[in-house]
């Protein structure tokens, strides 16, 4: 596999590992917090990472497309987030090309999704349901695991 687009499948492995960390187990309330009135909810930034994902497949594939998504229940957005990073994740291990440099990729969509998955992490903490923090350098994170099914952490923080 070309080298960069190893990157990118590791870059997007590790939004998938830090966006799994930053819902898991968030309390259903915590899907329409808010910290002021023009501020996105947890669940539009969730809709807006999957919406982000769908639009690097379309760049991946040659044809920029940008949909705003209005958001499903939380736990259908948390499906919906990892079921897109799925789709994109399987493009990029397939032997299709790609539309625009890989660098453009990672500056554009994935840097936004690492960006709102850390707004994510924020806003747990903010509403009272922090997530610990971690050395992330440490972390379990391969390519091609971009499920729920994220392996435990290895070094959090106290």
């Amino acid at each position: 596999m070309d080298p960069k687009r190893e990157l990118l499948r590791h870059v997007v492995a590790t939004i998938a590992y830090r966006g799994a960390k930053s819902v898991r187990d968030a309390p259903s309330t915590f899907a329409s917090f808010r910290i002021g009135e023009t501020t996105r909810t947890p669940a539009r930034i969730l809709a807006h990472v999957g919406d982000l994902f769908d639009w690097a497949l379309s760049i991946a594939k040659g044809k920029q497309e940008w949909h705003d998504s209005t958001p499903l229940e939380w736990d259908q957005e948390v499906v919906r987030f990892f079921e897109a990073i799925g789709r994109f994740d399987a493009y990029l291990v397939s032997d299709a090309p790609l539309g625009c440099p890989a660098e453009q990729i990672v500056q554009g969509p994935l840097a936004d999704a690492l960006t709102h998955i850390g707004q994510l992490a924020m806003l747990r903490r903010l509403a009272g349901t922090a997530i610990r923090g971690e050395n992330y350098f440490k972390a379990d994170i391969a390519a091609g695991r971009v499920g729920t099914d994220q392996v435990a952490p290895r070094r959090e923080f106290e």
